[in-house]
């Protein structure tokens, strides 16, 4: 995967873990993958990466998602010119927006999204530095 895709494309994955250090070393183990902590939005998110290449990343869920059963989950992320614009489009074919778009520092601004069946789906749009 990679961010630099065509519009239209999976282009990122993330997890979102209960336990992040547990996912990080399962990982490792059974693809190896590296980690990499990137500071983002106040917080950090780890970069996983596998011969060289970045192959999705990883966060720590927030407690209150935890608490209420949320268990660990990947979100593929489909590479668009204009996430708020994508918004749109998806409500008007019957979908909703689960999580309006908001910008990771200066790298993308991402939406999640949920289809009609009730599939949900980040929408990536990269930010040009």
């Amino acid at each position: 995967m990679t961010m630099g895709a065509p519009a239209g494309r999976f282009c990122w994955v993330d997890l979102a873990a209960t336990d992040a250090s547990r996912a990080i070393e399962f990982y490792a183990g059974l693809f190896g993958w590296s980690a990499h902590a990137t500071a983002a939005n106040g917080g950090t998110f780890v970069r996983l990466a596998g011969d060289g290449d970045n192959v999705g990343s990883l966060y720590q869920m927030r407690t209150q998602a935890r608490d209420a059963g949320v268990p660990s989950h990947w979100t593929p992320y489909v590479r668009v010119e204009d996430a708020q614009v994508a918004c749109e489009k998806a409500v008007a074919l019957g979908g909703t927006v689960a999580v309006a778009p908001f910008e990771v520092d200066a790298i993308a601004r991402i939406a999640l999204v949920v289809d009609p069946g009730g599939a949900s789906f980040g929408l990536w749009e990269e930010l040009h530095r």
